[in-house]
């Protein structure tokens, strides 16, 4: 039975050895030529503005917070509209209460300020 897995550990060795040997001949063969500008972080090709390690304000983290529990959350309308015929009356009524929940939920957030960007 074991017979029918050798082609998988064939492919999983043949995988790692592939990643193993890349990285073993680039740092034999690569360039060794470190200097200020190559060592500096960049991101899309232009120089950094800010320090890296500055800290983003608190607002970035509940908007953060808060796009991810109403998105996840519209998730579950998915389900519910791939099925909502079989479900009948009951289904929609209960989507409804839900959908009426996340409003509620986003009506809050929003006359509290927290959607608000300083």
């Amino acid at each position: 039975m074991l017979n029918q897995y050798i082609p998988v550990l064939f492919m999983i060795v043949a995988a790692a050895g592939t990643a193993t040997g890349m990285i073993i001949l680039t740092t034999l063969l690569g360039p060794k030529k470190e200097f200020s500008d190559k060592m500096e972080p960049f991101e899309c090709g232009v120089s950094p503005v800010s320090d890296p390690a500055s800290r983003f304000s608190l607002s970035f983290y509940v908007i953060a917070m808060l796009f991810i529990v109403f998105d996840i959350e519209a998730v579950f309308l998915f389900p519910w509209a791939v099925i909502y015929t079989k479900l009948g009356v009951f289904g929609l009524v209960e989507m409804m209460v839900f959908v009426l929940v996340l409003v509620v939920g986003l009506a809050y957030v929003w006359k509290k300020g927290a959607l608000e960007w300083e």
